[in-house]
């Protein structure tokens, strides 16, 4: 090792730390001395390239020219003539500080590109760069191998033999204890190869700290805000900054010191026929670091635990489609009963009188859901939701454990202040828990309300442009049924056998109106995400953390409202607002209100569930694979025919897609709303959680061959949880249990057939049911405005002999009390509220239970947590006497002074140490 010294402070506002060579170097200090000293020239250490054969040199490499030094991380830019000198300065000054900081850059010739006007700088962190800023960031690391007995038996372990990957992919580093990497006790640590101590997804992990906190002007020119790798790219003095894959996806790197790690990856987990298979998560987080590998052992949870939500749910759907028999209600709709019940129009004008046996096929259909194997689903699926959630918690808890993150805490991410906030520090405060100064925003009362109020204001803006667009569909449907039900009466597809019956106006309507609801709401998703970033940017988070826990709460509120909208109408507010025969209610004065469908609500609440879900899913899908792989076969299709040796690991990269900082959000959304609709909407459609757990098996290896084939590898990041997701999953698990009570109460049949059944028939069956929930209106009571035109009419109806009709409600039939409500309308509502009290108590009572007696932490990892930090402090505290009595054995003559190490031991206790 050269000898070194290092200061720790900053390049004006900026946090670096300077590593120059230094004449006193220690070895036993381990060779880092503090001293202040000004800003110089870091002498720039690279080979001489007279000396280095590029022809003979494969470019398809990881490392400099001298085939020693990894890339740890690329930049790129083109040398534009016209007004690029400010870009040139800029570059000449970061460059300069990145190697004043200790960083060794190695540039490539535009010459050897393919496009022939693109740079590329490589990045190589020397080790005593990457030993200052492990220190820095406290990076834990290995310092003795585990040796606690793991004591997990899984009970008939045999039976997922097919489903296992080879332990050195599942495993692909020994157990070890470890222990924030300090540079003061370097040989404490299991230090084989300084060059492989730190992992690639460390080495870049500490080059982007520093290429976010590296300033771009000089000194002298005291610009806060001029620093950051990011605001560069974003002026466009660099084009990209990325680090490298490890080799093509497709087969092992030639290079021996390269692991191949993305070539495993790829080969026993981006592939789809590796489906079935489990997920190698150790070997994720070491190539893509912890925050990645969380969110996949989260999906690969998640969907693991929807595998017994689907299976309830087809049991309970095989259960309405097998009690097709015992349908006695539908059996009356298609029989004598339903043809000799006339009913009065759906519609003004345009709409005429109707058989209830026309609804005869939409009564079988609603039945398949409607049915009481919805009620127990109901029930299920708030206590599902209860177990994934704890059951997450406690799998979580183990992958802390295991990944080293159960000392990551909020102090930490102090270490991951964004560089945007630190640039608009102006102000310092005393930080009442280090009790040391630091730097703040100077905010006034004023500034901070009025950007709230702002901030808030625009969210209230956009979800209230939600709403009036939903406003919009609703009229659409009120304004189209009348212009359908004419159309469709007279259409030649009423002559089609098979289908013909099953085209109604109600259908029409319902489809054309959900297409239009989800082409709206991809339209407003692409235009909100903007404001949302903008807003969030705005507020100038702290932290990452924080950045990103403001910008979750804004953007699922608006896809709350943008998606669950428009099944929240067909719920709880189609039909119930429709007044009666004589008296309807409008829409502005001109639209009436909607009324159900014949079959019953629940089967459009079905309908408008799946195809917003299954269009979002299967527009994800495509959005996700299909345009990124089409951008990187455009762009790289000139490069691609090139021999290996000339077309470079960088310009590789180069060419696959950026994955943003937020590209991890986008994907936690998705599942978080796929998650809303499986569980606010369950009762109306049990094949929910089929359709998301097929989707969530393409989704994870979408997802993973979207990682190892068509973007950059990202900077490794650390996290301990999914953030502020779990609380929205609470939320939205807690909202589910009374949404779903709702739905069975209000929009199913279930409880007027139960009081049916059990009150008002006498004898406990369900004759007579379609009659006695069917109210009488007399068609001469109709107003001029809404009867129906003499030619809308059906040729069977006779205006002289049929006086009367039905519609659906419980009402006194024309004579005293007309049209009001009966004592049985009353019954029926009191029992649908005593039902949504019942469930909800008796559902969240087994919630709180369930969390209760599920603890979040195994008792298992809170023993081997207790067992590890007892032997870190053993070892350390050994480590610390060994070193003692190596010092003490060198000056024997001063044994008695103060010792260096523990000042407070007292000099008996160091004279019976060294004896």
């Amino acid at each position: 090792m050269s000898d070194l010294s290092r200061l720790t402070g900053k390049i004006e506002d900026a946090t670096l730390i300077e590593i120059r060579p230094h004449s006193l170097y220690d070895e036993d200090n381990n060779g880092y001395h503090p001293q202040e000293f000004e800003l110089g020239d870091y002498p720039h250490s690279q080979p001489d390239p007279s000396e280095v054969d590029k022809n003979q040199q494969s470019k398809d490499s990881v490392f400099f020219r001298d085939g020693k030094r990894r890339i740890d991380f690329v930049l790129s830019y083109t040398d534009d003539r016209a007004g690029d000198n400010k870009k040139q300065e800029r570059r000449k000054e970061y460059e300069a500080n990145l190697q004043k900081a200790g960083l060794e850059l190695e540039t490539e010739d535009k010459s050897e590109s393919e496009d022939g006007k693109t740079y590329f700088v490589k990045i190589h962190a020397p080790w005593e760069v990457l030993a200052t800023y492990a220190d820095v960031l406290k990076i834990k690391v290995p310092f003795k191998a585990n040796d606690i007995p793991n004591n997990r038996d899984i009970p008939m372990d045999w039976l997922f033999t097919p489903f296992r990957l080879p332990d050195r992919i599942m495993n692909p580093e020994p157990d070890y204890f470890t222990s924030s990497f300090n540079k003061e006790k370097i040989d404490f640590f299991l230090i084989d190869d300084k060059e492989t101590f730190f992992p690639p997804s460390v080495r870049n992990r500490i080059v982007y700290y520093i290429l976010a906190r590296c300033p771009y002007h000089k000194p002298v020119l005291e610009e806060k805000d001029k620093k950051g790798i990011k605001r560069l790219l974003n002026n466009g003095t660099y084009g990209a900054a990325f680090p490298l894959h490890d080799c093509r996806y497709w087969k092992p790197a030639k290079d021996l010191n390269s692991d191949s790690e993305r070539f495993h990856l790829y080969k026993h987990w981006a592939r789809f026929h590796s489906f079935f298979k489990e997920q190698p998560l150790n070997l994720i987080r070491k190539y893509y670091g912890e925050k990645i590998g969380i969110y996949f052992a989260w999906l690969g949870f998640y969907t693991e635990m929807l595998f017994f939500a689907a299976v309830v749910g087809v049991i309970c759907f095989l259960y309405g489609l097998f009690t097709f028999d015992d349908n006695e209600w539908s059996k009356d709709i298609c029989g004598e009963i339903g043809g000799s019940i006339v009913m009065c129009p759906l519609c003004d004008k345009k709409c005429g009188y109707w058989k209830l046996n026309s609804t005869c096929n939409s009564s079988w259909q609603s039945h398949m859901f409607d049915n009481v194997g919805t009620v127990f689903f109901a029930i299920f699926m708030g206590i599902w939701v209860t177990l994934f959630l704890e059951f997450w918690k406690r799998r979580q808890a183990r992958l802390e454990y295991e990944w080293d993150l159960v000392d990551f805490e909020e102090e930490q991410q102090q270490l991951q202040r964004r560089p945007e906030y630190e640039t608009k520090c102006t102000a310092r405060r005393l930080n009442t828990v280090t009790q040391e100064m630091e730097s703040v925003l100077d905010r006034t009362a004023t500034d901070v309300v009025g950007k709230v109020v702002l901030c808030w204001a625009t969210v209230v803006l956009w979800i209230a442009l939600i709403i009036a667009c939903i406003i919009g569909v609703i009229a659409y449907r009120l304004a189209v049924y009348a212009a359908f039900a004419s159309i469709i009466k007279d259409s030649p597809t009423k002559k089609i056998e098979l289908v013909g019956s099953l085209i109604t106006p109600q259908l029409a309507t319902s489809v054309t109106a959900s297409c239009i609801n989800f082409i709206i709401i991809m339209i407003l998703n692409l235009m909100y995400e903007r404001v949302a970033i903008w807003i969030t940017d705005m507020e100038i988070p702290k932290t990452h953390l924080e950045y990103e826990n403001k910008l979750t709460v804004k953007m699922f509120l608006f896809q709350f409202v943008n998606y669950y909208s428009s099944c929240f109408y067909v719920a709880f507010f189609k039909g119930k607002f429709v007044g009666y025969p004589g008296d309807y209610i409008y829409m502005f004065g001109k639209l009436r209100n909607e009324e159900c469908d014949p079959g019953g609500c629940l089967i459009e609440l079905t309908t408008q569930l799946v195809i917003v879900m299954v269009g979002k899913q299967v527009w994800g899908n495509i959005q996700e694979a299909l345009v990124p792989w089409l951008m990187n076969w455009w762009g790289s299709r000139k490069a691609r025919n090139h021999p290996e040796s000339l077309y470079s690991r960088w310009e590789q990269d180069h060419d696959l897609q950026n994955f943003g900082h937020l590209g991890l959000f986008y994907e936690y959304l998705e599942m978080v709303i796929q998650f809303g609709f499986i569980t606010l909407f369950v009762a109306s459609f049990p094949l929910a959680p089929l359709l998301a757990l097929m989707n969530n098996i393409i989704e994870v290896r979408v997802d993973a061959w979207k990682f190892t084939t068509q973007f950059r590898r990202p900077v490794a990041a650390k996290a301990h949880s999914i953030g502020a997701w779990q609380e929205i999953l609470n939320g939205v698990a807690v909202l589910s249990v009374v949404t779903n009570a709702f739905i069975v109460s209000f929009t199913s049949d279930m409880i007027p057939r139960l009081a049916h059944l059990y009150v008002y028939s006498g004898n406990q069956t369900m004759n007579n049911y379609i009659n006695q929930s069917l109210s009488v209106f007399n068609i001469s009571h109709f107003q001029e405005w809404n009867k129906p035109d003499p030619d809308e009419n059906p040729n069977w109806f006779d205006s002289s002999v049929i006086t009367t009709c039905r519609y659906r409600d419980y009402r006194n039939p024309p004579g005293v009390d007309q049209y009001k409500h009966t004592m049985r309308f009353w019954h029926i509502l009191a029992a649908k509220l005593a039902f949504i009290i019942i469930m909800e108590h008796v559902v969240f009572l087994v919630k709180f239970f369930v969390a209760w007696i599920i603890p979040d932490v195994p008792s298992e990892v809170k023993a081997r947590i207790k067992r590890e930090r007892y032997l870190v402090q053993e070892y350390l505290h050994n480590y610390e006497v060994e070193k003692l009595k190596i010092q003490l054995s060198r000056r024997e003559d001063d044994c008695l002074c103060t010792p260096m190490i523990y000042p407070d031991i007292s000099r008996h206790e160091v004279l019976s140490e060294c004896l």
